[in-house]
């Protein structure tokens, strides 16, 4: 079974445990995959022991507009102290202006952090045959508001897998069963300093 083993044990309490709610689209959902099988899964299990409850509210096929409409019910229901906030490609899929996207991802990190969420924002990334102009605004709209809000943003978590045909599915979109447990080192090694956890992760396929 994959797992994500850390080089040093973070003790966690009941007083200082974290909550990590996932909000994003079919990447994070585990399209295509068995339950059980996606890196957010891999990430629960790895995590149990750690003090940290992860959430995966990832629906496949959400948008900016479902996210921001679900989002508070979400809060309300986990009560979270962080969110992974992972929404937007469906959105530059579509051809959605930049700037409606952007005024719901803004409006998404608003409603967390009026609840006292620590808010963690997922680089979304899109084909370039969306034209230069349009993939720059869609990109540069990550950068933007990581900075005006100063929360931590995370670099697109394909950028290597979607690069190798061998780790993803027939669609050329979703990664595979395989490409899971190198997602799943990739996130935590850049979530885990936001969560109180050592950062050195690595993740082994066992038999």
């Amino acid at each position: 079974m994959p797992s994500v083993l850390y080089s040093d044990h973070c003790e966690a309490s009941t007083n200082d445990s974290k909550t990590l709610l996932i909000l994003g689209d079919s990447l994070s959902a585990g399209y295509g995959l068995a339950q059980g099988e996606s890196w957010v899964s891999l990430l629960q299990n790895a995590w149990k022991e750690q003090g940290i409850h992860v959430i995966n509210a990832a629906v496949s096929g959400e948008t900016t507009d479902g996210g921001l409409a679900r989002l508070p019910r979400l809060l309300d229901l986990h009560a979270p102290t962080h969110m992974l906030l992972e929404l937007g490609g469906n959105d530059g899929l579509q051809g959605h202006s930049p700037a409606k996207i952007k005024a719901n991802l803004q409006e998404m990190i608003e409603i967390a952090q009026g609840k006292g969420v620590s808010v963690i924002l997922q680089q979304m990334q899109i084909p370039t045959n969306y034209g230069r102009r349009y993939n720059q605004m869609f990109v540069n709209n990550y950068i933007s508001l990581a900075k005006e809000y100063d929360i931590p943003r995370i670099p697109f978590f394909l950028e290597d897998v979607a690069l190798n045909p061998d780790l993803m599915q027939r669609d050329g979109i979703h990664p595979n069963k395989s490409a899971q447990p190198i997602i799943a080192e990739f996130m935590a090694k850049h979530l885990s300093p936001y969560l109180g956890l050592n950062a050195q992760s690595s993740v082994s396929s066992g038999n």
